[in-house]
C-alpha cells in the first residue's frame, strides 16, 4: 500500500516518472528550493526508515536541525563572523528523499549528457539520508544503495564531464555538510585521569560510519581538485563557515577520518587563495585554545602537517606576521603535557622558519629554555633532540646572542641522573656543525660546563655516560689546553672553597648543637630554682617555731 502511494505522489509530481522534484531543487532559484525543504529543518535518519515502510509515515529524526543558526564560530570568538546562512546546511522534503529508495536511480552513463546534471542533483538528494550504524542489520538494502551511489558521484567528479552550475554548488556542499559535520561522543578516555592516560599506548577509536564517511571525504577531495570547480564560484559555498566546520572534525578520534580532512584543507588552502589567512587563524585559534585550556585535542600532529607545507612556501622576506604565528602558537606548543604526541610535526614547522630566516634561531633557542621541562626525562630528550636539529641551521652571530642560557641548561643536562638526558646532552658533540659553533665560543662555553664534565667523569652511575664525557673532555683539552688548565684549576679552587664552606658550616652547626644542649640544662637549673627556695624556706620556718 506504501508502495502504490508513492508511486502516486512521485506521478503527480511528474507525469513521466522521472522525479523531476529533485531535478527542480538544483535547477530553481534559492526561494523555490527552499519550498522543497522540511518544515522543522530536521534530517531524516534510518532510525525511521522501518515506519516509513509500515505506517506509510515519515517522522522526525532525532538529530539536531542542520540549519544555519546552528552554525556556531568556536574557534574564533567573533574575530570572524560566520557568513550568512546557508542553504546547503537545512534537509530537503523527507518524502521526496525517501521515495528514491524505492526507484532505483539509472546510472550516469544510460541517460543523455544533457539529463546527466539533473540526475546527479537527484543523486545528491538521495544521499542526504544519514543512516545508524551502530546496528549493523538495520537497513542493510538502504545503506547499499547510498553506497552504490557516492560511488558513482565519485566516478561522475573524477570524469570532467563538465563545468558545475551554481545550483550544483550548493546541492553538493549541502550533502557533504548533511554527512561530514556532525558532533562527536564524549571521548573514550573521557573518565581516564589525564596524567595516567597515554594515548599512544591506547587504541583509537573507529567510527561505524566510516564505509559512508570515506566515500563522501573522496567525494569532496576529488570535487575540491577537479579542473571543473571554479574557484570564484565555489568559495561562496566553500567559504568561512564551511571551513570552521572542517576544522572542528581534526578532533575526531579516528585516524582515518583525520587523515583525509589533512588532505583536504590542503586542498582548499591551495585552491582558494581568498581563505589562506583565514585557515591560518583559525587554525593559530585552535592550537590557543589547546595550549591554554583544554590541552585535549587528536588533530594537532595533522595541522602541523598541513602547516608545514604552507610554511615551506612562505615568500621572503617573511612577513611579520608569520614571525608572530611562531612565536605565539608553534612555541608555546611545547609546554602542554602530550607534546611527545606531535612533537616530530612540532619540530619540523620549527626548523623551517629558520632555514626561511636564520635570524630567527635565537628566538626559537630562547622559547625552548623557557618551556624546557623540569621534571619529564622523556620530553627532555625531545627538547635536546630538537635543540640539536635547530643548531644546526644557527649562525655564530644567533648562537652568540644566545650561548650562556643555553648552556646553562645543557649543563644542568649533562649531570642529570637519568641516564638518558645526560647522554643525548653528550651527543650534541657528535655534530660537526655544532662542534664548529662550540669551538668558536670555548671560552665562554667551557668555564660553564666544566665542574658538569668532571663531575661526570669521577662519580656519574653509568657507564656510557662516563664514557662519553670523557671523550667530550678530551676534544675540549685538545682544542684550548691552556683554557682546559685554567679551568681545571679554577675547578680545585672552586672545590677546595666548596670543601672549606661545608667544613665551616658543619662546624658551625656543631657549634648550635653544643650551645643549644647548654642552654637547655639552664633552663632546666632556673625552672628547678624556686622549688628549692620554697623549700629552704619551709625549714626555716619549722625552725623558727621550735626555737620559739
Amino acid at each position: 500500500m506504501m508502495n502504490i502511494r508513492l508511486k502516486n505522489l512521485i506521478a503527480r509530481k511528474n507525469p513521466r516518472g522521472d522525479n523531476n522534484d529533485n531535478a527542480s531543487l538544483g535547477n530553481g532559484s534559492a526561494g523555490s528550493r527552499a519550498k522543497n525543504l522540511n518544515t522543522g529543518g530536521e534530517l531524516l535518519t534510518a532510525s525511521n526508515a522501518s515506519r516509513l515502510s509500515s505506517s506509510g509515515q515519515v517522522a522526525a529524526s532525532n538529530s539536531m536541525p542542520l540549519t544555519g543558526n546552528s552554525i556556531s564560530d568556536p574557534v574564533t570568538s567573533g574575530a570572524f563572523q560566520a557568513s550568512n546562512e546557508k542553504p546547503y546546511l537545512s534537509a530537503p522534503s523527507t518524502t521526496s528523499m525517501y521515495a528514491l529508495f524505492f526507484e532505483p536511480l539509472p546510472a550516469f552513463r544510460d541517460v543523455p549528457t544533457s539529463e546527466r546534471k539533473n540526475l546527479l542533483v537527484k543523486k545528491l538528494g538521495l544521499c542526504y539520508c544519514v543512516f545508524d550504524f551502530t546496528d549493523a542489520t538495520k537497513n542493510v538494502h538502504e545503506k547499499e544503495i547510498k553506497r552504490q551511489t557516492l560511488l558513482e558521484l565519485v566516478d561522475y567528479v573524477t570524469s570532467g564531464t563538465g563545468k558545475f552550475t551554481e545550483s550544483v554548488f550548493e546541492d553538493i556542499t549541502r550533502m557533504v555538510a548533511v554527512n561530514l559535520f556532525r558532533s562527536f561522543p564524549p571521548p573514550s578516555h573521557h573518565n581516564i585521569i589525564a596524567d595516567t592516560f597515554d594515548a599512544e599506548d591506547d587504541e583509537p577509536l573507529m567510527d561505524p560510519a566510516w564505509p559512508h564517511l570515506q566515500i563522501v571525504y573522496e567525494f569532496l577531495l576529488r570535487f575540491v581538485v577537479s579542473t571543473e570547480t571554479d574557484a570564484k564560484t565555489a568559495k561562496r559555498y566553500i567559504d568561512h563557515s564551511f571551513v570552521l566546520k572542517l576544522l572542528e572534525l581534526f578532533d575526531s578520534e579516528d585516524p582515518r577520518e583525520r587523515e583525509y580532512l589533512k588532505t583536504i584543507l590542503h586542498r582548499i588552502y591551495g585552491k582558494f587563495m581568498v581563505h589562506r589567512p583565514f585557515i591560518r587563524k583559525a587554525i593559530s585559534n585552535i592550537f590557543y585554545r589547546f595550549i591554554f585550556e583544554t590541552e585535549k585535542h587528536n588533530g594537532i600532529a595533522e595541522l602541523l602537517e598541513i602547516l608545514a607545507s604552507i610554511i615551506n612556501g612562505f615568500a621572503l622576506p617573511l612577513k611579520e606576521e608569520h614571525k608572530l604565528f611562531l612565536v605565539r602558537a608553534l612555541i608555546p606548543l611545547h609546554k602542554p603535557k602530550s607534546v611527545a604526541m606531535y612533537h616530530h610535526q612540532l619540530s619540523y614547522c620549527i626548523t623551517q622558519f629558520i632555514e626561511k630566516d636564520f635570524k630567527l634561531a635565537d628566538v626559537v633557542i630562547r622559547g625552548l629554555l623557557k618551556y624546557w621541562p623540569v621534571t619529564n626525562s622523556q620530553k627532555e630528550v625531545l627538547f635536546l633532540g630538537e635543540l640539536e636539529e635547530v643548531l644546526e641551521g644557527t649562525q655564530a652571530a644567533e648562537f652568540q646572542k644566545c650561548v650562556v642560557p643555553l648552556f646553562r641548561q645543557i649543563s644542568r643536562c649533562l649531570n642529570n641522573p637519568h641516564f638518558q638526558v645526560a647522554e643525548r646532552a653528550l651527543f650534541l658533540w657528535n655534530n660537526d656543525h655544532i662542534v664548529s659553533l662550540v669551538a668558536q665560543n670555548r671560552d665562554v662555553i667551557l668555564p660553564i660546563i666544566f665542574s658538569s664534565l668532571e663531575m661526570n667523569c669521577r662519580g656519574h652511575w653509568n657507564h656510557a655516560v662516563h664514557g662519553l664525557t670523557q671523550n667530550v673532555r678530551k676534544m675540549f683539552s685538545g682544542l684550548d689546553p691552556d683554557l682546559f688548565e685554567e679551568c681545571y684549576h679554577k675547578f680545585k679552587v672552586d672545590e677546595e672553597e666548596a670543601k672549606l664552606l661545608e667544613e665551616n658550616r658543619e662546624s658551625l652547626w656543631n657549634r648550635l648543637e653544643v650551645v643549644a644542649a647548654s642552654r637547655a640544662l639552664n633552663s632546666t637549673a632556673l625552672l628547678l630554682a624556686p622549688k628549692l627556695e620554697k623549700t629552704v624556706a619551709v625549714d626555716y620556718g619549722q625552725i623558727a617555731v621550735a626555737g620559739a
